[in-house]
């Protein structure tokens, strides 16, 4: 069945764009000009993602995935006509997936939004990950998508389970960004630095929630590596 995207842009040539491509890609779409309307339309009908706008007005779109995160995972890709740091930054930290600044590509849009797609929802015709990583009193089990420390859940988008995953299957490893982000997005989109580091950021606050905190040390110069999770 194809995916639902649920498009959110006060601009409505912006909205028309985005999901023409979305839908000349198999996808099929909706689309709300403010923020309050996004998440009505959330509520009613869970989407596989949501292209979010930061810049809306009345209720902007960091706002959004806030009240959305208190309920629900579905995957973020954030929109911006400014290309600040700060504005990737808090996107990602409060669980974006993804971002995009205005004048965008919308074939790169596109590709941005089937790599988080698959990292969400595992095509059917891929073998099941049978495996199960564990790292001190860190666990990790593709097939489930479920992680924990000392038995404690841990939640986390698709994006960060895929980099997590990257550092437990190699926990001895010290990996430089550009082996960060290829666990998540297969080497097929380029990712900034930034983004980068947002989502390391991320999963060590998630982790340090549950007791972790020690989960990703860096390595000056150099990358990251896992920490003794102990």
């Amino acid at each position: 069945m194809p995916h639902h995207i649920l498009v959110a842009d006060d601009d409505p040539h912006i909205r028309e764009v985005i999901c023409f491509a979305l839908e000349k890609a198999g996808m099929k779409t909706a689309a709300v000009s403010d923020g309050a309307a996004a998440l009505q339309a959330i509520e009613r009908h869970t989407p596989d993602l949501v292209v979010l706008d930061i810049g809306m007005p009345e209720m902007d779109g960091l706002e959004v995935c806030r009240r959305l995160r208190q309920r629900s995972d579905v995957p973020v890709l954030f929109l911006s006509a400014r290309d600040e740091e700060i504005d990737r930054i808090l996107g990602l930290e409060m669980g974006g997936d993804d971002y995009v600044t205005k004048p965008f590509s919308p074939r790169e849009l596109v590709a941005r939004v089937n790599v988080i797609l698959r990292r969400a929802r595992p095509a059917g015709p891929e073998p099941v990950d049978d495996r199960q990583f564990t790292h001190g009193k860190l666990t990790l089990v593709p097939a489930s998508h479920s992680a924990g420390f000392d038995g404690r859940p841990l939640t986390l988008t698709g994006i960060e389970f895929s980099i997590l995953k990257g550092f437990l299957a190699r926990p001895t490893h010290v990996l430089d960004r550009d082996a960060v982000m290829a666990s998540a997005y297969a080497g097929k989109i380029h990712v900034a630095d930034r983004t980068v580091d947002s989502h390391i950021r991320n999963i060590r606050a998630k982790l340090a929630a549950v007791g972790c905190l020690d989960a990703i040390e860096t390595v000056h110069g150099v990358g990251f590596r896992l920490g003794r999770c102990g």
